[in-house]
């Protein structure tokens, strides 16, 4: 199967799980995960009208945003504050802020106002990044009073597993998280959770992003694409 053709199966599939859901598909968007894809690939899928692309390093961001700048890019992997100044200037959302000193490098380096996910670590794993679900709600509220950044949603990634069920009690603490967060007054309205394996899970919990790489792009190559000289 092509790219193009992949993205339209994928897509049926969201609208599908959207309506098992009884949920409007336009509330769930679609992040095609384009780390270590080549732009070929990428420019396919915009091709066929997808605008939502993903990105886990700052300077492979950098350099495909260079390439496709009328694209919606999102930044997915983890911050590094020396980085910033590549994610900064083209991240439409950062979808795994967690500390003070990671949103304020960024804010020093964009062009407006920042929209970002706070991420929260929920499977307890020491290889991830992100904030505990205890100290969660506050960090939001930390990092949304902060000038020129709106904290917008929480994101999360379960603990790797062959059924997607067994992600069904993340996603539903994440949701959870964010409801007691909007009776608090924070707008997190946003859920970043739910990959290739088990986005329909995470649509049924809520999810209002769905990060999607393998199903689009076929496996992944470990090959970052440059731009042209």
């Amino acid at each position: 199967m092509s790219v193009a053709e992949r993205l339209a199966a994928v897509q049926s599939q969201v609208s599908a799980a959207c309506h098992a859901a009884g949920r409007d598909p336009a509330d769930v968007g679609l992040i095609a995960v384009s780390k270590h894809v080549p732009v070929a690939a990428i420019a396919e899928a915009a091709a066929s009208g997808h605008c939502d692309f993903g990105e886990s390093y700052a300077q492979e961001l950098r350099d495909k945003a260079a390439l496709h700048p009328t694209l919606r890019w999102h930044f997915i992997g983890r911050l590094q504050r020396n980085k910033a100044k590549y994610v900064a200037p083209v991240a439409a959302r950062i979808h795994a802020l967690e500390t003070v000193a990671q949103a304020e490098a960024m804010l020093t380096r964009a062009p407006g106002p920042l929209h970002a996910l706070v991420s929260v670590n929920l499977g307890g794993q020491e290889s991830k990044g992100g904030v505990t679900a205890q100290e969660a709600l506050d960090r939001c509220a930390v990092l949304h009073a902060l000038p020129g950044l709106a904290v917008v949603g929480l994101m999360t990634m379960p603990p790797p597993s062959e059924d997607p069920e067994d992600a069904a009690p993340y996603f539903e603490e994440l949701a959870d998280l964010a409801a007691r967060g909007r009776a608090r007054g924070l707008p997190l309205d946003e859920l970043s959770m739910g990959m290739s394996a088990d986005f329909a899970v995470a649509i049924r919990f809520g999810a209002t992003w769905v990060r999607v790489g393998t199903a689009i792009f076929g496996p992944r190559i470990r090959t970052r694409s440059r731009p042209p000289p």
